[in-house]
């Protein structure tokens, strides 16, 4: 596609991004509430009032949203995109399309958070990995048949768009309870159903604003200082990055109602456990794979780009975001604790000492280093968060168990893979070939991983009986 419109595709990302404001802690209400109503903690009256209220909710923004988005693409394409190559109408067509495939992606974030509080996680892990296969890996046979220019991407894209939605949409009403005739007319129309989860809601809607803020005001200040081709050089770095969300996300999915349904059934010695289980999981799978992204950053953006210059410039990015993304993986553990309690009001606090610390430290430090400086202020903000957040909310929720947590489940799964990871940094620096070998790449990761299965006794003991179910086949 080129440097220019790969920087359109990072910029689409991000509005989609900044689009979730509107979601005023909708999508998590709804998966929370279905995996209460599950647990039995609502009728199925109840119940369906409160999805009929977030559906006509979800509906109207996502026409205001995304007619506003809309409405302001030609705005966007001339007097903030600093546009070199591509034509302006160009660029002006593909927003369109833009504003149409974000409306659709964000209200389909109701069906699937039913879908998920439902606890059907197999059957939305498999379709996510089924739309993701046909958005990324399906657009080769349409760019090898019709080209590569951008609006045949994002028609593609939007296209996908319609049956992600039409699907969803048709699952999370098999979900839905059956009533009989006398009780479907007592639905209604009305939004007063969420009165009870308001509270929850707009602690939910707070936390992800300041979230959305402080994920993306670094590519939205990007966007506007460098050009889009520079710009693509910034999202394909960060997208790279990024990959280590993409791993513990299917975790937190399932985590999410499971810990629900623990809570509302009381059962706290289980609810600590899962947690603390999950914690080694996500340890394990993300950490580990931060690891590998920040040591061959700059060999694994030339395997995908096959261009130097390209690596060379992301590198650095690259580094410092997957270092950034590893601490947050876990960081993100304490507020699926939160979450299940219901209590967010703590998350909120973390969430403004999170963007107290990024700001200022994004603003200095992308002053003074450039694009480098983004990932050294993402980086530096994660850790301090990680180091001295997790534990406060532990004190509160987790009395006398911080320190085994960050000891046993966090610190032993990961200790020897970062040991091997400085031994070979130290020993090798020199050897520029040594780090651009994939056969080196290959067992860097298959020995980082395997010793940080068998370190977290979880993992250690999952692994064990994954391997006996197929032996004993």
């Amino acid at each position: 596609m080129g440097a220019e419109a790969y920087g359109l595709v990072g910029f689409f990302v991000m509005l989609q991004a900044w689009f979730n404001l509107l979601d005023l802690g909708l999508t998590p209400t709804i998966a929370r509430e279905t995996a209460s109503f599950k647990a039995g903690g609502h009728s199925p009256l109840k119940y369906r009032q409160l999805f009929r209220a977030l559906s006509l909710i979800f509906l109207f923004i996502a026409i205001i949203g995304g007619s506003g988005l809309f409405l302001i693409s030609d705005y966007l394409a001339k007097n903030w995109l600093n546009i070199t190559k591509l034509s302006t109408d160009e660029v002006a067509f593909c927003l369109k399309i833009v504003a149409i495939i974000v409306a659709l992606r964000w209200i389909s974030g109701l069906y699937r958070g039913t879908i998920s509080g439902s606890e059907k996680i197999i059957w939305l892990s498999s379709f996510n990995v089924f739309i993701a296969t046909l958005r990324f890996l399906g657009i080769f046979p349409i760019f090898w048949h019709y080209g590569t220019e951008p609006e045949i991407f994002f028609q593609y894209q939007l296209l996908i768009a319609v049956v992600e939605f039409c699907i969803l949409w048709l699952k999370s009403s098999k979900i839905l309870p059956i009533l009989e005739k006398s009780q479907i007319e007592k639905i209604g129309l009305s939004i007063a159903p969420i009165k009870n989860t308001l509270k929850f809601s707009l602690s939910i809607a707070f936390t992800s604003s300041i979230w959305t803020v402080v994920t993306q005001t670094d590519k939205l200040i990007v966007s506007r200082l460098l050009s889009l081709e520079e710009y693509g050089y910034f999202t394909l770095s960060v997208l790279v990055a990024s990959a280590i969300v993409m791993t513990y996300s299917p975790i937190s999915t399932a985590l999410l109602p499971n810990l629900v349904r623990l809570e509302t059934e009381n059962k706290q010695k289980e609810l600590i456990y899962l947690y603390r289980k999950s914690t080694q999981i996500i340890t394990v799978v993300s950490v580990s794979t931060a690891i590998v992204l920040a040591t061959f950053s700059n060999f694994i953006l030339y395997l995908w780009t096959h261009d130097r210059h390209i690596a060379n410039i992301g590198s650095t990015v690259l580094t410092s975001y997957a270092i950034g993304y590893g601490f947050l993986a876990i960081s993100s553990l304490p507020y699926y604790l939160q979450y299940a309690k219901g209590k967010l009001d703590l998350h909120i606090y973390g969430s403004l000492f999170y963007l107290g610390l990024l700001l200022p430290l994004l603003f200095l430090l992308t002053y003074k280093f450039g694009i480098a400086g983004t990932g050294y202020a993402w980086m530096i903000t994660n850790f301090i968060y990680f180091l001295f957040w997790i534990g406060f909310i532990h004190r509160k929720y987790l009395k006398g168990l911080h320190l085994s947590w960050l000891l046993k489940d966090v610190t032993t799964p990961i200790i020897l893979p970062l040991l091997f990871t400085i031994f070979l940094t130290i020993n090798f620096k020199e050897h520029s070939v040594f780090f651009h070998s994939l056969p080196t790449l290959i067992l860097f990761v298959i020995i980082i991983f395997l010793t940080s299965i068998l370190s977290g006794s979880h993992t250690r003991s999952l692994l064990i009986s994954t391997i006996k179910r197929f032996t004993s086949r």
